[in-house]
């Protein structure tokens, strides 16, 4: 079934690439945006083309789109260094990706040629992570439960980070294991951890990022890796995670993503434990071996996309042509004035429910998307989970 899906599954062509590129780069366009763009227009480029308008109806004056010679630029710096560009849908796009909220539309990746596609399109993934500054005894416990779960079959996925996942990614050369980028597909980081992504790639490893060429990590960047690392696994395994530490921001992605969490239990009187610990006492398996693991894991790995009720397949049309026409009546190309400021009205810093605001301006499902859309490129939008906006404070924007 799968090998089916991905021999049916479409290519960008390259100027299609460039037009998705400059879109997802341009000003105050993120994964979620770039969806509702290329819906409302039918195609990236039409998107790039209404952007600059759209940004003034919303109230922005002068709007930055990412230059075709910028996008050529980061393609080729790509291309040099042996890494490219996979587009939700195409066959190297992880497959379990494609299935959280607002996957990246296009993912950097880089691996040794050709087992780039073999990497990224397999759906048997964990994921390992836990602390930086990890003890002796998780260490080691990573590197068994990787090698094991190596041998079983499993890619082992991790953010390249100190600790456990450095000894993840080491006890998985061999089968292939994959990094998640907080910073661009060219940034290393740790530093440190050149030698073992060199080792990784030479291998059968994989790294991806949704990032720009030389992209510096930021803090904030580090959760919106996270929701790669999880999003790309069946499951996701944590050892020795501390109450504040980004392996728990994982794991809360995971949930969100009806991912499988486990966790490998520790002493009550190790701080790097207390985190993992309570992630049981709310219902995360405990781990104490590799085939605590594989019992949990194996009626999952059978189960066909979407793996749990709730998870949608994103509401993207991809085609393989870009659609020349657009409905202008399910799909409007302008709105009304007073539709426009009935929502700007309606909208404050309190986030409300889209749903409600829908009910309340009366306005049309397409009208109050456009509107939204308008107001977001403006930067004076911004979107709350499950699903409620509210207006950016103008000394924000």
């Amino acid at each position: 079934m799968e090998t089916a899906t991905k021999s049916r599954a479409p290519h960008l062509s390259d100027t299609q690439r460039l037009a998705w590129l400059r879109l997802i780069r341009s000003e105050n366009v993120g994964p979620r945006t770039f969806r509702e763009l290329f819906n409302h227009f039918g195609s990236a480029q039409a998107a790039l083309d209404a952007l600059p308008e759209l940004s003034r109806r919303g109230g922005k004056k002068t709007y930055r789109l990412f230059s075709m010679d910028k996008a050529e630029a980061e393609l080729a710096s790509l291309y040099k260094m042996g890494a490219r560009l996979v587009a939700m849908g195409e066959p190297a796009y992880p497959p379990l990706l494609r299935h959280i909220d607002a996957p990246p539309p296009l993912l950097a990746v880089r691996a040794r040629e050709p087992l780039q596609q073999e990497l990224t399109g397999t759906q048997k993934t964990l994921a390992i992570i836990g602390a930086r500054n990890c003890s002796v005894a998780g260490a080691k416990f990573a590197t068994k439960l990787a090698g094991d779960l190596s041998a079983e079959g499993f890619t082992i996925i991790s953010g390249l980070a100190r600790g456990i996942d450095s000894a993840a990614h080491q006890a998985a050369l061999a089968s292939g294991t994959i990094a998640a980028f907080a910073g661009g597909i060219d940034t290393i980081y740790p530093k440190e951890n050149m030698e073992l992504f060199a080792k990784m790639i030479a291998a059968n490893g994989a790294a991806i990022s949704e990032m720009p060429m030389g992209w510096n990590p930021r803090a904030r960047d580090f959760p919106r890796r996270n929701r790669l690392i999880s999003g790309m696994s069946l499951g996701v395994i944590l050892i020795e995670a501390a109450e504040k530490s980004g392996s728990l921001h994982t794991a809360r992605y995971a949930l969100e993503q009806n991912r499988e969490i486990l966790a490998v239990p520790g002493s009550p009187l190790d701080p790097r434990s207390v985190g993992a610990n309570k992630l049981i006492q709310q219902g995360a398996a405990l781990i104490q071996s590799t085939d605590d693991i594989l019992e949990i894991m194996e009626p999952k790995i059978s189960m066909s996309l979407p793996l749990h009720q709730g998870i949608d397949e994103p509401a993207i049309s991809w085609p393989a042509q870009d659609q020349a026409d657009v409905d202008e009546t399910s799909n409007p190309l302008n709105a009304k004035e007073q539709d426009r400021q009935a929502v700007i009205d309606a909208l404050s810093e309190t986030p409300i429910d889209q749903d409600e605001l829908l009910r309340f301006t009366g306005v049309t499902l397409q009208t109050l998307q456009l509107i939204l859309l308008e107001i977001e490129l403006a930067g004076r939008l911004e979107r709350h989970k499950p699903n409620k906006l509210s207006l950016i404070h103008s000394g924000r924007a």
